[in-house]
């Protein structure tokens, strides 16, 4: 099954597609994990997504595109894939679309402006492998370090509260119009996001048919 995840910043898309890529035993792509890890590592890429990531900006398509496109041909892809993070504009899904890549079903988590705020002000992540955590609605079982490395959870520069108030502009304006984009194609699925984990993925699961 191929599936994209799409949502506010914030919103949960990446807890509920790791839930559902180890349901499924298929990858999950985030365009943004890798982009951090290149902002780490720092590559010339990395530096030049940083100066859009800290304002709340989107990364040029050329750049994402050019990640997508290398990831998706690798063979764990095969048996099929979650997109979480990408496309986030109409030019980057008429992209997808050329590229020739079958989507099964785009998922779409809602949650309202003022709890994003709230929500991003609790995430935690970790800088070493990249998994993510909420104090309140996902916390590590480790306290202030990661369940799964150790290594000690930190707070995204992007998730302060006017770089998120920023985020949610752009997103309304880029990201949302998808809404129409998959929904005219029949692909569309809508779950709203609840205050329980668990209660966010049994809609979730439920939505995809798992």
């Amino acid at each position: 099954m191929n599936i994209i995840f799409f949502g506010a910043p914030g919103a949960g898309k990446g807890t509920q597609a790791e839930i559902v890529s180890t349901k499924l035993n298929i990858p999950t792509i985030s365009t943004g994990a890798i982009i951090r890890e290149a902002i780490k590592v720092g590559t010339d890429m990395g530096k030049e997504a940083q100066s859009f990531i800290e304002k709340g900006k989107l990364v040029p398509d050329e750049v994402v595109i050019g990640i997508i496109k290398d990831r998706l041909g690798k063979d764990d892809c095969k048996g099929g894939f979650i997109l979480d993070g990408f496309p986030r504009t109409i030019p980057q899904a008429e992209a997808l679309d050329r590229m020739g890549v079958k989507i099964d079903v785009v998922l779409e988590l809602y949650v309202s402006d003022e709890d994003i705020v709230t929500r991003m002000s609790g995430r935690r992540v970790c800088p070493k492998c990249g998994a993510t955590y909420h104090t309140k609605f996902n916390p590590s079982t480790a306290g202030e370090n990661c369940d799964k490395c150790g290594e000690m959870l930190s707070i995204r520069k992007d998730d302060a509260p006017d770089v998120v108030k920023s985020r949610l502009v752009v997103y309304h304006n880029e990201t949302e119009p998808l809404k129409d984009y998959y929904s005219s194609k029949g692909l569309l699925k809508t779950v709203v996001g609840q205050e329980e984990l668990s209660d966010t993925t049994r809609l979730t699961l439920e939505a995809l048919g798992i």
